[in-house]
């Protein structure tokens, strides 16, 4: 199986999320993903959230990265990752009444069909994935997870071993897992 991996490096000021949001919709309708479609605007919230929570609470940069499984956006996982240089783990917290900020992991843990981290060089990888279809509707069949691996649990998590190749270079980059 092929892996469309595209990637963006993003600054550590809190307008970056814009970009990112931007570049991560062009993407999206780029894998022939229409973006009103309710699978794009759930993966621009999760990304904005994953990026918010990087830039905000670590006040350095971070890469964005997007994968798409065989067939790009038309079947399997559509999953984002996001790297910083951080070694803290994520902290869900539990927001209360009117409060402004607390609420990013609940909606990924809640948008999400699976999510963790897992530590990388110095920092950790954020990650979480949505599936394009239901199983049995023509998707292969997503990784298992139990509950408590979907509520962050995945620490040391390893996607295996890959061969990336690079496909296209511009301000993102593009690489192909096989």
């Amino acid at each position: 199986m092929q892996v469309l991996q595209m990637q963006l490096e993003v600054g550590a000021d809190p307008a970056e999320v814009g970009r990112a949001r931007r570049w991560a919709r062009s993407r999206l309708i780029g894998s022939g993903m229409n973006d009103d479609e309710p699978l794009a605007e759930t993966l621009i919230l999760l990304i904005s959230e994953l990026v918010t929570n990087a830039v905000v609470h670590t006040g350095c940069p971070a890469v964005l990265r997007m994968l798409f499984g065989s067939g790009a956006a038309e079947a399997g996982t559509v999953r984002v990752e996001v790297a910083d240089t951080s070694a803290r783990p994520p902290c869900p917290r539990h927001a209360q009444g009117e409060d402004t900020n607390g609420r990013g992991l609940e909606l990924v843990d809640g948008l999400a069909d699976r999510w963790g981290w897992q530590p990388e060089g110095s920092g950790k990888r954020i990650w979480c994935e949505v599936d394009r279809c239901e199983p049995g509707e023509g998707a292969e069949q997503p990784m298992s997870s139990s509950a408590s691996e979907r509520r962050g649990g995945r620490e040391g998590h390893d996607d295996g071993p890959g061969r990336y190749v690079v496909v296209a270079d511009d301000s993102s980059k593009a690489v192909t897992q096989s």
